[in-house]
């Protein structure tokens, strides 16, 4: 599922195909639970639309109109924005990765999957939304509207700082990773970045948060950062199906500590990684590391 690392790189990397263009048509598949605005709403609203600016708030982009509209895009948990001009395995089916030599896996043509399609005024490619679970969200705000979505975000996780964490987990029975996890105390963080924090900070995912001590939150949110920093140098993480809006693969999977790791020696101390459930999310930790 992309975090806000993937999020961050692709805003960073979409950005200089959209900022300053405007959007000339658009094509979507039919209605489906992808559409928080109706195909039919983004179909009038969009079209003509000058694009000002990208932001991000947790795992959302906020692609900014010049009407002072915005369209909302959350990529879920198999969700791709890309170029027209990206090539990546990644970008097919399983089916076509088995069937196709790696030299037969082109350039990619939009599927039933393709639920928007941004074509830009000039000679600049075309941008893809493409979700094959469709968990991901497209939804359209007039200027100034809210939206519970966003509303309901805590502060962004790249500005976390210890006496925040140390405050947001008081008298909070539930593990330290359910804390990280919510979305309503630190926005962007998921299930690969709180583990690999965890282990920065040496707090197992199951202690309850309330246990943290102020060090530990300081600790703790200092990893927080590290990780993510980290994470957007490195492009991301490519497990699945995350690629960069150009097709490339993020690199940050290779610099995992803990995270997917059960059964493989700790990296630092050698004790075997183990994995257990917190709060019905999976979690990885070193059982000498972690306490």
């Amino acid at each position: 599922m992309p975090e806000l690392p993937e999020v961050e790189v692709t805003r960073r990397r979409i950005a200089p195909l959209l900022v300053g263009r405007r959007i000339a048509a658009i094509t979507t598949t039919g209605p489906s639970y992808v559409f928080v605005t109706p195909p039919s709403r983004l179909q009038a609203v969009l079209p003509g639309a000058q694009i000002d600016a990208i932001d991000r708030l947790g795992k959302y982009l906020l692609v900014r109109l010049g009407d002072q509209s915005t369209l909302v895009i959350h990529l879920g948990m198999t969700g791709q924005l890309f170029s027209s001009r990206a090539t990546s395995p990644r970008l097919l089916s399983a089916t076509a990765r088995a069937s196709l030599a790696p030299e037969d896996q082109g350039a990619f043509k939009p599927d039933g999957h393709t639920h928007l399609t941004l074509r830009i005024e000039g000679d600049g490619p075309d941008v893809y939304f493409r979700d094959v679970r469709k968990f991901g969200k497209l939804f359209w705000l007039r200027p100034g509207e809210l939206h519970p979505r966003l509303d309901r975000l805590g502060g962004d996780a790249l500005k976390i700082d210890g006496p925040g964490l140390f405050a947001a987990s008081r008298k909070r029975r539930i593990p330290i990773k359910a804390l990280l996890l919510d979305q309503a105390v630190l926005a962007g963080v998921g299930n690969i970045y709180a583990d690999e924090a965890l282990f920065l900070a040496g707090v197992r995912p199951g202690r309850r948060a309330a246990r943290l001590t102020r060090q530990e939150a300081e600790k703790l949110a200092q990893a927080v950062v590290r990780v993510l920093k980290r994470s957007i140098e490195t492009g991301g993480s490519s497990i699945s199906d995350y690629v960069a809006p150009d097709g490339s693969d993020g690199g940050y999977q290779d610099e995992r500590r803990v995270y997917a790791r059960k059964g493989q020696p700790c990296l630092d101390c050698g004790a075997t990684i183990v994995r257990r459930v917190v709060a019905q999310r999976s979690a990885h930790y070193c059982p000498v590391c972690q306490s």
